[in-house]
């Protein structure tokens, strides 16, 4: 339901800015155990924004997805082949910016040089077809957040913006749950039910392959079809959002959640990762983004995400003033955020 507070909140800045706030955040513990980062950071209650707040490739490339999102609003309806260009050239240009020194993931890398060096080479090509690493849905929340949208667009977008680089279908399909989690949280819906409503759609769309967006990159897989191809995506997530299910029953706060939901490297573990540390603290946005920071594995992917989730619910006042004044690419976050919540 939306209600009055849902329009008045600013979900698009407060999820744009919390995104990068968690990946600032979790950059300096990114490839740290548990241990390491307490004896460095002090008490992970009590983690520091670091100074300055520089960001990753994860807020680099969500800035990528969200201007080439805007730019394909800019000529008429969200559509396959009036995204997908702008998505190519936005890619391409991060892959040649002086800024892409943030340790980024090898297909991301990868699939960008082949973007790049194609010609008229189709997209799909250029896709690792058997990839399905967390850089497929660490940059998506910008189409969850974009008004308007109808479910076939927010779907199709969210899996065409991964499969540009990530094409296993695990990343198509976290992609579109990640992107779907932004949108409902957006819209007010309640954490408490979050999950389940997660779990109806992946098995609601479990057996449909977006053609129209994605082409024939099912061909470049083993699978006999496009529904066995996207089916195998499906099952896998709905795999972890059931294990996510039995974490939130028995979770404890000053665990790791990655021994509960797994590292975060694959973009399922990130997603159920990221939705643990926001659901332990749906009220305490920045306790959230510091508990995904400080975790064993991917901890600016995970953190990052949870502050998505974690803005898109509670808004733009969620986060500290001093923190959102010196977030790096904090002006461009802002007019992005501004423009969706109009």
């Amino acid at each position: 339901m939306i209600t009055a507070r849902t329009i008045t909140k600013q979900a698009a800045t407060g999820s744009l800015v919390g995104l990068a706030l968690g990946d600032a955040l979790g950059f300096p513990t990114e490839f740290k155990d548990v241990p390491s980062i307490l004896a460095t950071h002090g008490p992970w209650r009590e983690m520091a924004l670091p100074r300055p707040a520089i960001v990753t490739d994860d807020t680099q490339m969500t800035l990528a997805v969200a201007r080439a999102v805007r730019t394909a609003l800019a000529r008429g309806s969200l559509a396959p082949l009036r995204l997908a260009r702008p998505l190519r050239e936005e890619f391409v240009d991060w892959y040649h910016s002086p800024e892409n020194d943030r340790a980024p993931g090898r297909t991301c890398l990868v699939a960008c040089q082949k973007l790049d060096s194609g010609g008229g080479r189709p997209w799909q090509q250029a896709s690792q077809i058997g990839s399905k690493g967390c850089g497929a849905n660490m940059r998506v929340a910008p189409v969850g957040l974009v008004p308007g949208l109808s479910q076939e667009q927010r779907a199709g977008a969210a899996q065409l913006q991964a499969a540009l680089t990530h094409g296993h279908p695990t990343a198509l399909a976290a992609s579109d749950l990640t992107a779907q989690a932004v949108h409902l949280l957006s819209r007010g819906a309640e954490p408490l039910g979050l999950v389940g409503r997660l779990r109806s759609y992946a098995y609601d769309n479990r057996s449909r392959y977006h053609e129209q967006w994605l082409g024939d990159l099912w061909t470049y897989s083993h699978d006999a079809t496009p529904q066995a191809f996207i089916q195998r995506g499906w099952d896998e997530c709905a795999e972890a959002l059931a294990t996510l299910d039995t974490a939130l029953r028995t979770a404890d706060p000053e665990t790791d959640p990655c021994l509960l939901t797994g590292d975060g490297w694959i973009a399922e573990e990130a997603l159920t990762g990221a939705l643990l540390c926001f659901l332990l603290f749906p009220e305490d946005p920045v306790t959230a983004i510091r508990r995904a920071a400080c975790t064993k594995g991917d901890s600016d992917s995970i953190a990052c995400l949870a502050g998505a989730f974690a803005g898109a619910h509670l808004g733009a006042g969620a986060w500290p003033k001093e923190w959102a004044d010196r977030i790096e690419y904090g002006s461009e976050l802002l007019t992005l955020g501004a423009l969706w919540d109009a």
